[in-house]
This record gives structure tokens, C-alpha cells and sequence, in this order.
């Protein structure tokens, strides 16, 4: 005849059974869970692409300003700082506080009398490094960093220069007409141009 266990060792020995299972289930979830969170785990900044794209429309504001005014240029140049660390730092606020120093560095070339054909450059750069670095924000919150969107990238950086040329020409057709020379004047379409063209990339 088999071996009998008694009723108290038969107890401990399904109490050790049921331990050992709830431990290895327990393990075996952690694991899942663990596996769950790696799945999950995206880089949220900016796609490259972005990042370059607008550093790219900045460096032809930015240059276009110098040659209008050399302290539009500097400010130009420090807004493409701006969009570079907010980037970075996935930051809209940075982005914004970029573009605020670049319009103020592109009123100051419009007050001391630059021409207004770099001054129109250097204001369609600045909304397209603008736009093209919130969107890349955009792009890293919803797909990460490693997706493909160069395709997407440059479809809306092509849309913002087209809306920005449009809005260009259409300003300076205006000036063209106005006449005169008047620096207080050109600031002023200037500034009704960059408020129609940020109003339209929005």
C-alpha cells in the first residue's frame, strides 16, 4: 500500500502549493505589467526633421534681417535660439517667447528705416521657423520622435511659406501702392501682415 499523509501534512503541503502558485503569478504579472510599460514608453520631443526644418526657415530670417538692419538680425538670431530650446524642451511657451523677441527684432528694423523686401523675408522665415517648431511639438505629444513624418513635415512647412508668401506679396503690393518711403507706414503693414499671416498658420 502507497504512503498516506496525514491530514495536517496533506493541509501544508496544498497551503505550499497555493503559495508557490500565487508568487509565480504575481511574478508572471509583474513581468506583464513590466513588458506593458516598455511597450508604452515613447520619446515625446520633436521629430528631427522639425527641429531642423525650423531652424532652417530661422537662419534665412535671421539673415535677411541682418542685411535689412544689423539689430534685426541680432534679435532674429535669438529668436532662433528661442525655437531651438523650446524644442528641445517641448516647450510652446519658449516657442512663443521666441517669436515675440523676432517680431520685436523685425519693428525695430521696420523703425529705423530698413527696406521692406528683406524685412518681408525675414517675417515669412520667422512664422514658418514659428509654425514648423509648434508642430513639431505637436507631432512628438501624439506620435514620438521615432515616427516617420518627414513627409508631414514638409507638407506643412510647404503650406506655412505658401501662406506666408501670399500674405508677403499682398503686403507688399500694399506698400507698393501706399508710396512714400515712410518707415512709420511700412511698420505698420509689416506688423498688419505678421498679425494676418500668424492668424492664418493658427
Amino acid at each position: 500500500m502507497g504512503r498516506r499523509l496525514l491530514p495536517g501534512r496533506r493541509r501544508g503541503r496544498d497551503e505550499a502549493v497555493v503559495a508557490m502558485s500565487g508568487e509565480d503569478a504575481e511574478s508572471r504579472a509583474s513581468d506583464g505589467d513590466d513588458a506593458l510599460v516598455d511597450f508604452h514608453e515613447t520619446d515625446a520631443r520633436p521629430p528631427t526633421v522639425a527641429i531642423v526644418a525650423s531652424l532652417a526657415a530661422a537662419g534665412v530670417a535671421a539673415t535677411a534681417a541682418l542685411v535689412a538692419s544689423p539689430i534685426g538680425g541680432a534679435l532674429l538670431g535669438a529668436a532662433a535660439l528661442g525655437f531651438l530650446a523650446g524644442s528641445l524642451r517641448s516647450s510652446t511657451r519658449v516657442l512663443t517667447w521666441g517669436a515675440a523677441v523676432g517680431v520685436v527684432g523685425l519693428a525695430l528694423a521696420g523703425y529705423r528705416g530698413a527696406a521692406a523686401e528683406p524685412l518681408l523675408v525675414a517675417a515669412v522665415g520667422l512664422a514658418v521657423a514659428w509654425d514648423v517648431a509648434d508642430h513639431g511639438v505637436g507631432l512628438g505629444e501624439q506620435v514620438g520622435r521615432g515616427a516617420r513624418v518627414r513627409r508631414n513635415v514638409a507638407v506643412h512647412a510647404g503650406s506655412s511659406l505658401l501662406v506666408g508668401a501670399l500674405a508677403a506679396g499682398l503686403v507688399y503690393g500694399v506698400s507698393l501702392a501706399v508710396g512714400g518711403g515712410q518707415p512709420v507706414a511700412a511698420l505698420a503693414l509689416l506688423l498688419a501682415g505678421g498679425i494676418a499671416l500668424i492668424s492664418a498658420l493658427r
